[in-house]
Parts: C-alpha cells; sequence; structure tokens
C-alpha cells in the first residue's frame, strides 16, 4: 500500500459510513439493523487486512503481493491508458484478449491480458480504480461493498423464508472469519460470492415469490453472468439444486395428494434434464469445465495444488486417475474435507486455526442433530423442506467439487466459502426444528 492508501482510505470510509447509515433505514427493519454495519464493517476490515496480509505476510513488505497485487498492478495498466489517451483506456478496457498494435504498450505489461477470468476481475477493479484515484485500499473496500450486497439480500431472502432465526443467518452469512476476510477484498471470491447473493435473491424473488419477475429476473441475469465469467462451477453448483427447488415448491401446491406423487417423478425428471442441458451449454466453450474433459482437469488441478503448497497444508482423498469414475470414488473424503477439515491437530498456522474452528462448528452441528433424530429421519425431513433441500444439496454438489480440487487447506479455505453460508444456514433451520418441534409452523413463513 502506498502513502495515498493513507490519505484517501480515512476520506472514503467517511463517505462509506454515512452511505451505509443511510441505507440502514431503507433496507433494515427493527430486527435486521442491528447487524447492518457491523456486518458491513467487518467486510471492509476483512478487505484492509487481506491487502496487509499480502503485503506483510506473503509478500516483500514494499508492495501488495500475490493475486490480490497482480490485480491492482494490472487495473493501474489500463488506468495509465485513460490517462495517455480516453479512446486507448476505452479500448483496452473492451477489449478481449485479442492482439492491437496501439495498445501493445499496455498489453505487453498485462500477465492476464488473454485470460477473460481473471482480464474481468482486472476491469471492475479499474472502474472502481478511476473513481478512487488508484488507490489499492479504496478499490479493496469497493470489492466488500459489492460482495457485501449480495451477503445483505441473501440474509434479507432466507429470512423471508424463517423470519425468527435472525441471529442464526447472521452468523451463518456475515460473521464467518473466512468469509468476511477471504471474501472480502481485491479477489475473485468477492465478486462471485457477492454474485452468489444476487443470484439466490433473484432466484427466489423470479422463481419462488413470483413478484416483480422481469426486473429480479435482469437481477439474477446480470449475477449470473458474473458468475459465469469468473467461476462458473459456482453456478453449475447451484443450477441443479435451484432447478429441483422450483419443482418442487410447485408440486406441493398441488392439493391432491395422488396427483402429487404421480407429478412429483416427473418434476424430478425435468430438473435433471434442464440441470444437464444448462450444465452442457454453459460449459460448451470453456474447455476448462466441459463435461467429458472435468475429472481429467480435477486430476490436474488436484495434484498441482498439492504440489505446489505442499508446505504441511496439503491432504490426499485418494487416487485420481482422471476418469468420472475415480471422481465419484473420493466423493465421499472430497465433502468431508471441504466441510468438516481441518481438524484441531492438521493446523499449520493462523489462517488454517480459523477453519479449523469453523469446521469444528460445522462438526458439533451436524453430529447433534444426528444424534438427536437419527440419520434416516434426518433424511425425510430435509426432502420435506424444499429450502433446506437446496442448501444441503448445493452445499454437498459444491464440498465434492472444491475438495477434489483443492489438494491443500491453503487453497481450500478460499474455495469454499460460497457453500458455508448455505450450509450453516440449513443446520441452524433444522436445529430451530428440533428446539421448538411443537411451534414448527410459526418457523417458516412459506409454510
Amino acid at each position: 500500500m502506498e502513502l495515498k492508501d493513507l490519505l484517501l482510505a480515512p476520506l472514503y470510509l467517511i463517505i462509506i459510513y454515512a452511505t451505509a447509515f443511510w441505507a440502514r433505514s431503507k433496507y433494515t427493519n427493527k430486527f435486521t439493523k442491528k447487524y447492518f454495519i457491523p456486518a458491513l464493517s467487518l467486510k471492509l476490515g476483512g478487505a484492509i487486512s487481506l491487502g496487509l496480509i499480502y503485503q506483510f505476510y506473503y509478500g516483500p513488505g514494499t508492495t501488495v503481493g500475490g493475486d490480490t497485487g497482480n490485480y491492482y498492478h494490472q487495473a493501474k495498466i489500463i488506468l495509465s491508458a485513460f490517462e495517455d489517451s480516453i479512446d486507448y483506456g476505452i479500448r483496452l478496457f473492451f477489449s478481449n484478449g485479442e492482439f492491437v498494435s496501439e495498445l501493445r504498450v499496455y498489453t505487453k505489461q498485462m500477465q492476464w491480458y488473454k485470460s477473460p477470468t481473471e482480464y474481468f476481475i482486472i476491469k471492475t477493479a479499474a472502474i472502481f480504480g478511476i473513481i478512487s484515484f488508484g488507490s489499492y485500499a479504496v478499490i479493496a473496500m469497493m470489492f466488500a461493498i459489492t460482495s457485501f450486497s449480495g451477503l445483505w439480500v441473501m440474509f434479507k431472502t432466507f429470512l423471508k423464508i424463517y423470519p425468527t432465526l435472525t441471529k442464526e443467518f447472521a452468523i451463518a452469512i456475515f460473521f464467518l472469519p473466512s468469509v468476511f476476510f477471504w471474501g472480502s477484498g481485491l479477489m475473485k471470491d468477492s465478486l462471485t460470492l457477492g454474485a452468489l447473493g444476487w443470484v439466490f435473491y433473484g432466484f427466489y424473488a423470479t422463481f419462488i415469490e413470483k413478484k416483480n419477475i422481469l426486473f429480479n429476473f435482469l437481477i439474477l441475469f446480470a449475477a449470473c453472468y458474473v458468475i459465469y465469467v469468473v467461476k462458473v462451477y459456482i453456478l453449475l453448483s447451484f443450477l441443479p439444486p435451484a432447478l429441483y427447488w422450483v419443482f418442487t415448491e410447485n408440486n406441493s401446491r398441488i392439493k391432491s395428494g395422488a396427483i402429487r406423487a404421480l407429478v412429483k417423478p416427473i418434476f424430478i425428471a425435468l430438473g435433471l434434464v434442464f440441470a444437464y442441458l444448462g450444465a452442457t451449454i454453459i460449459t460448451a466453450e470453456d474447455e476448462k469445465y466441459s463435461l467429458d474433459k472435468i475429472g481429467e482437469r480435477t486430476r490436474i488441478n488436484s495434484v498441482y495444488l498439492s504440489e505446489y503448497q505442499a508446505s504441511g497444508s496439503a491432504y490426499h482423498i485418494g487416487t485420481l486417475d482422471g476418469s468420472i469414475g475415480s471422481m465419484i470414488s473420493v466423493a465421499p473424503q472430497a465433502i468431508i474435507v471441504a466441510l468438516y477439515r481441518p481438524f484441531l491437530w492438521e493446523v499449520r498456522n493462523p489462517f488454517m486455526l480459523l477453519s479449523a474452528f469453523e469446521a469444528l462448528l460445522f462438526i458439533f452441528l451436524t453430529l447433534k442433530i444426528i444424534l438427536k433424530v437419527g440419520i434416516f429421519k434426518i433424511i425425510g425431513f430435509v426432502t420435506s423442506k424444499p429450502i433446506i433441500t437446496f442448501c444441503i444439496t448445493f452445499s454437498l454438489i459444491f464440498a465434492f467439487g472444491v475438495g477434489t480440487n483443492s489438494g491443500n487447506f491453503g487453497t481450500l479455505v478460499r474455495y469454499k466459502i460460497p457453500l458455508m453460508p448455505f450450509y450453516l444456514s440449513a443446520l441452524y433451520i433444522m436445529n430451530a426444528y428440533l428446539k421448538r418441534p411443537r411451534n414448527t409452523r410459526r418457523l417458516a413463513a412459506t409454510e
């Protein structure tokens, strides 16, 4: 970070908090109001902390390093193009990795110019850089605000379904250390986490509530586009359980039990067909995630990451030979490692310790529910509540994906943050039903 960060960050913080207190009066109620400023503050603190960690812990101590530093330094190249010529700046911003002789003086300095995913983050950082005089700290805070906006609408969406679980959803969505640290700074994770919140909000409003359908569908489409460009596998994990949720919601509104039993398999089959078609279409032009190559890609990622950071944080879940069959065989271990590890005795640094405590919370709540009700009753209960079915299914699919692709806890802690609010929210919902079995009707606004 530079001197201008020390000068501009406090000024922008005043503007941000002034705007936040104004927004709080418009977008909160008496139950959610107390969480708005603390949750935003954690996101802003996480953004600044991540930059400092990369500068003084991972970096040389003179400049921000790692991926966040690369995004920033390449965004500054776009800003310099704007300073030289508005025309050059606009052309560089809207380019897609193609060779342009007039822009070569800029593009040859950009490591990720031909990488659509990373270049999208760079262009987003450049937009924020224009309104922040190129300050890293302010750009990072803008990423944090973007992420916070998605998490806030996710929070409000869960409360539409279970309005009595305000504190529980606040913990699950805002107060998990990994989520507000890794999901706040100038990184891919901040944009995708925020976009996932908007996808959840837009999906529920469009297909479940069926309110302001056109407007909410546009929100859903825009948020899906961000995820598609940056981390398409999040969309692939979200799509099947989301479609199944739509079908089960509509199925439950059929009054006749006989017709409902007859139609439900049709809804399930249609959901699977649409999910497969959606996944095929989404990945048709992306070699990394095409369905026929995903097994081999997973093997390469796992081996590379485990070797790249084999410093005590690597884990092994079994042998991956590039086939879909080998991925299925390691699925249980992959899910366990993503949801419940690292264990406390596997901790090697302070960041792993925070992740271990989060995993311990997941283990405690999961075992508490299993021991109280039994595994078979839990399966029946989960499948009877569409929102819980969605949360658990999305979490398991996503845990399987990141568990097989990470290879070490250092990357896993970042990769898995999209599932954490959903899985913990599902656990809190189930725990609430166990605590108040006689008042279960009052828990859910939609029941």
